[in-house]
């Protein structure tokens, strides 16, 4: 798998930076405020830090930005990048410093003179975040990344900061390498041996096959993946760092790992990105990696329904009718309505085996989502005020995009069917409302229950401020965030 950039952390030496060789990032504060590496820098570069910092340009500057000085005169360095921030800045401003530097490191080993700003670790969090670049399956020769380093005045305690960051980086690249792995890898089979090798970090990790489900019930997930060659599976991952008698928390994510839309096939032009349907197993994956990596304090339970829809003899057709493990049968409109069917049969699964705490599913599930939110929010449902709450205030933090939508029995009658008790969908009309209430009808009674419609923010074309273009991991942060919060606390 991907693995983030090497970041290091050393105390502060004035004078070994005139002769770093590759790339200097500097920091400079409001009305251009300069520290004592700043300081020493503006000398050797006689005084063009100072006129930058007093240049209109700067003014214009907002927090976390960054402009270029190239070949600064008094040092080794081919390039100066300056960045303005200062001790006040939010920690978003300092991850997309962090990015910035990035950006323009472009393979050359770069020396961060953070003195004693307090968001250090924010900012190699940045860093580590923004320098993934899937190359997997391109057959140039890789280019070898530079090291990133860091010029604090307090090492130890920055990296002992930033220890927990690199296990989340390591997390979200696990789930960014997943969404952006074309679906002639990443099969059923090589997603589950993926998570299955995660039993190194300490998971206990189970794969439910065709016959386990099939025994247990589970027909609407299976109609799903009936028209593939590739089996379909459920895994189950266990993470158990809390105390022993306590119940815990669930999360469930969609993997399709490539959706044709089944009978109700899609249209050609744009159906190579539904290698990105598995997104919401994805990021659980992410999350239970993170989880391991950084021996977390909770009981969390990640399983993930893995399926194929594709359009054989064998496949589901428009107007059949599936018996979910709950018992409710499910008239199936349109095939390609088939993620809801997946996290149906997982959720109710998840809740009679393990009695989670709460309920969480993540899943690239309706494109009327992205029509409402566009690429910036996820779409948030809930049953819960607290709990919904509890997560939209984690990804306010992590600086994850998510906005809550309305549940309500009104829009169950777009559900109504004249043959099941219910279609799988309730035309176009509240599109991703309607796919939630569906999803609803299997949360058990009193059960806390978020559903997340990530449809928009799994996997954007021109990246974001702290990923590049295609996957992006979101939900790993917010996740992760809101278990610390929320059940290490």
């Amino acid at each position: 798998m991907t693995t983030p950039v090497a970041i290091h952390f050393k105390d502060v030496e004035l004078d070994a930076i005139a002769d770093w060789e590759g790339r200097v990032a500097v920091f400079l504060g409001e009305e251009g405020k300069m520290d004592i590496t700043a300081r020493r820098v503006n000398r050797l570069t006689r005084g063009a830090l100072k006129r930058l910092a007093e240049s209109e340009g700067f003014a214009k500057m907002q927090p976390g930005e960054m402009r270029e000085l190239a070949w600064p005169v008094g040092m080794a360095a081919d390039s100066l990048l300056v960045v303005r921030l200062d001790r006040r800045s939010a920690v978003e401003d300092a991850r997309k410093a962090g990015a910035a530097i990035a950006k323009a490191k472009a393979n050359a080993p770069v020396l961060v003179l953070a003195g004693n700003l307090n968001k250090s670790a924010d900012i190699s969090f940045g860093v580590a975040l923004r320098d993934y670049d899937f190359t997997d399956h391109k057959t140039a020769d890789a280019v070898a990344q530079g090291d990133v380093t860091f010029m604090v005045s307090k090492p130890e305690e920055v990296a002992a900061e930033a220890g927990p960051m690199a296990a989340v980086a390591e997390g979200v690249f696990f789930t960014r390498d997943l969404v952006n792995e074309p679906a002639n890898i990443l099969t059923t089979d090589d997603f589950a041996a993926r998570l299955a090798a995660m039993q190194e970090l300490g998971l206990e990790v189970e794969i439910l096959e065709e016959a386990d489900l099939e025994k247990l019930g589970m027909r609407t997930l299976l109609a799903v993946g009936q028209g593939s060659v590739s089996p379909s599976k459920v895994v189950v991952m266990q993470w158990k760092g809390g105390a022993e008698d306590e119940k815990p928390f669930a999360l469930v994510g969609k993997g399709v790992v490539f959706d044709t839309g089944g009978i109700s096939i899609k249209p050609a032009g744009g159906m190579e990105d539904m290698t990105m349907d598995m997104g919401g197993a994805g990021v659980v994956s992410g999350v239970m990696r993170t989880l391991a990596l950084r021996k977390a304090k909770a009981n969390v339970v990640g399983l993930v329904g893995l399926v194929e829809n594709m359009p054989d003899g064998n496949a589901t057709r428009p107007g059949d009718v599936v018996r979910s493990m709950k018992g409710d049968t499910v008239e199936v409109i349109n095939t390609d309505a088939e993620g809801r069917l997946v996290l149906c049969d997982v959720m109710w699964y998840a809740q009679e085996r393990f009695e989670p705490t709460g309920l969480i599913d993540l899943a690239t599930l309706t494109g009327a989502i992205i029509i409402g939110l566009g690429h910036e929010n996820a779409g948030v449902f809930s049953n819960n005020d607290v709990l919904c709450n509890q997560f939209l205030k984690a990804a306010a933090a992590e600086g994850e995009g998510a906005w809550r939508m309305p549940l309500g029995a009104a829009y169950d009658k777009q559900l109504k069917s004249r043959v099941a008790d219910m279609m799988n969908v309730g035309g176009r009309p509240a599109g991703s409302i309607t796919a939630a209430q569906f999803l609803q009808r299997f949360v058990q009674e009193d059960m806390p229950w978020i559903h997340l419609d990530i449809a928009g923010v799994a996997s954007v074309k021109g990246g974001t401020d702290l990923a590049p273009g295609g996957a992006t991991g979101w939900g790993v942060m917010a996740l992760d965030r809101m278990v610390r919060d929320m059940l290490e606390g």
